[in-house]
């Protein structure tokens, strides 16, 4: 659990606001004061994306008045903080909807959705978010993380860090978590900032891809790390369904280079999800804790050659 209160612009009472009323009386604008947004509606998986490209006019929450507005040289440091059951599958300001297990944030003036990469200035990790909610309003915070992302930078624990916000670009409405994933690898190779949506869109698969049974390649993913020579990776799962294993992919996006191998069971095929790779055992031992804190109690280290590890 986060040790610091987060109060986040999921609500779409800011949504509503940004139509740039300036009464003073909130409650006025907003049908879903005092019980916040809707939640989604279906049972199953929060679908990604989706929601509208949205910049809105100023707006005033709690007597601070924000200005969005396309800000292409965004380039600002300060605190951060998470948000993550309270909103758990919460209408969004753009009108999507929150996965508190998916790499996006909130933001009080930046387009929406868009991308920014986030570094956090304790301990040097960076990550590339969704910005696609308002927020937050309360505080010296310039932006919102969703719980995902905090473990992506290793701050969940500790509630908030610092961090520096650079803005990217637009992200796509349609995105389902590959877009997001490419952005995010396009980081590892370093590709520069101005020129990473150019290089997605022209380089990436448009889902991941699974090589067939006759293939010969160990590694067969999309949008991930490239290979490397080093030994260890968590082994997340195994499964029937290929839907599965991308929505744990997309889940795991955050931890490392996500990788999907197809497998022949005696009932037909498998897909094995693991992430990595890592140099060393216990560096995947800590990334480890990263993946059961998404749901996965299962998951092992194993080396390269899937041979499982014992980690004392």
């Amino acid at each position: 659990m986060r040790k610091s209160c987060v109060i986040s612009g999921i609500l779409v009472a800011i949504s509503l606001a940004l139509g740039g009323c300036s009464s003073d009386n909130p409650k006025k604008l907003d049908p879903f004061a005092g019980v916040g947004s809707p939640y989604y509606p279906g049972t199953g998986e929060i679908p990604a994306g989706g929601g509208r490209y949205h910049v809105g006019k100023p707006y005033q929450v709690a007597g601070r008045w924000f200005t969005p507005k396309e800000q292409p040289n965004y380039d600002k440091s300060g605190p951060a903080s998470w948000y993550g059951e309270a909103f758990h599958r919460r209408m969004t300001s753009n009108g999507e909807w929150f996965d508190m297990n998916d790499l996006t944030a909130a933001h009080p003036t930046l387009p929406l959705p868009s991308y920014a990469k986030i570094t956090n200035l304790e301990n040097g990790t960076t990550v590339i978010v969704r910005i696609n909610d308002r927020g937050p309003f309360v505080g010296p915070r310039i932006i919102d993380l969703s719980k995902q992302t905090a473990i992506a930078l290793g701050f969940l624990r500790q509630g908030k860090t610092d961090v520096r916000v650079q803005y990217i670009g637009p992200a796509p409405l349609d995105d389902t978590g590959s877009h997001l994933m490419a952005m995010n690898h396009e980081l590892e190779r370093g590709t520069a900032l101005k020129r990473m949506i150019a290089a997605v869109d022209t380089n990436r698969p448009v889902e991941f891809q699974v090589a067939s049974a006759e293939s010969q390649e160990p590694e067969i993913y999309a949008a991930v790390a490239p290979a490397s020579p080093v030994n260890y990776f968590i082994q997340a799962g195994l499964f029937s369904n290929i839907s599965n294993a991308e929505r744990v992919g997309r889940k795991l996006s955050g931890v490392g280079g996500v990788q999907i191998l197809p497998l022949e069971g005696s009932n037909g095929d498998l897909f094995r999800v693991r992430v990595g790779p890592w140099n060393q055992a216990e560096d995947a031992k800590m990334a480890l804790d990263q993946v059961y804190e998404l749901g996965l109690p299962d998951a092992h280290v194993v080396r390269d050659t899937l041979q499982r590890v014992a980690l004392q």
